[in-house]
């Protein structure tokens, strides 16, 4: 059996050491072929005579530079670099086992029809789409508030989906249901409504891309069952591990890059039984 596991390294290799059929669920979010560098500056502010900030009764404060997080998100053949990863992630999923791929709007496209090649259109379960509503607002086109999930099973006949684990929502109108379904909540369809993770929440990381808790959780209590073994393969702040941790199930995460290992390092200092590798 698997211990918690994380690698650092390129994650070809690493996929290409692992048995078949071994992993219960892999969820990615790889870098999304912007074109940027994705960067994250983090600072904090303490009161200071002279300071740059006013705050409340004229107290002014100081911007302290505490230092930058980035990684680039630049592939000039965004596919080549994601297709062996992908057929990988297909070998190593057990027979009931799912993908889900986190994308945005300028790759979903060209993602769905790589994955319908390696895992087969049949295979395809759903596309979720993480709405959400921050940072800036252009005005010359509809804001984009959203990501894309891609969900597929390696047996569409035969997958874990354990509807009931699902953390079920309010109704918007509790009123047309009546009573006892409008206290029970709805299950959550393909388009869920969650914030991202906030500046000052407690789950704030300082990595660029980190993903929500509560969106990992969902994922991984759907599709995914206690002391199996889940992975992502761009592990970037970890949050699939706290997610495992949290829900009692194995994680194997990898990564490239020196800062998600440094922020993976101080998440999960004191945690017992996990191996660093690589």
């Amino acid at each position: 059996m698997f211990p918690n596991r994380i690698y650092f390294g390129d994650n070809l290799p690493i996929l290409q050491s692992l048995p078949d059929e071994s992993v219960d669920l892999i969820y990615i979010d790889p870098p999304f072929n912007t074109g940027k560098t994705q960067a994250r500056t983090q600072m904090k502010t303490v009161q200071s005579a002279g300071g740059d900030r006013r705050g409340f009764a004229g107290r002014t404060y100081a911007t302290e530079h505490l230092g930058k997080k980035a990684y680039a998100d630049s592939f000039e053949d965004y596919e080549a670099f994601l297709q062996p990863r992908l057929v990988e992630a297909y070998r190593l999923l057990k027979p009931q086992g799912s993908l889900y791929f986190h994308i945005d709007y300028r790759e979903v496209h060209y993602c769905k029809v790589l994955l319908d090649g390696i895992f087969g259109r049949e295979s395809f379960i759903n596309e979720i789409i993480w709405a959400y509503d921050y940072g800036g607002k252009p005005k010359s086109r509809w804001p984009a508030k959203h990501d894309n999930i891609l969900f597929y099973a390696k047996d569409p006949a035969h997958y874990t989906f354990n509807v009931e684990e699902i953390e079920r929502e309010p109704y918007m109108a509790p009123g047309l249901v009546g009573p006892e379904k409008a206290a029970r909540g709805k299950l959550p369809t393909d388009v869920w409504w969650h914030t991202i993770v906030a500046t000052n929440g407690a789950e704030k990381t300082g990595y660029p891309t980190q993903k929500p808790l509560g969106v990992i959780n969902r994922i991984v209590r759907a599709s995914s069952n206690p002391g199996e073994l889940v992975m992502d393969f761009f592990a970037g702040s970890g949050t699939l591990g706290e997610s495992c941790l949290k829900l009692g199930r194995r994680f194997i995460l990898i990564d490239n890059n020196p800062e998600a290992l440094q922020v993976m390092r101080k998440r999960f200092a004191g945690v017992g039984e996990i191996e660093w590798l690589g």
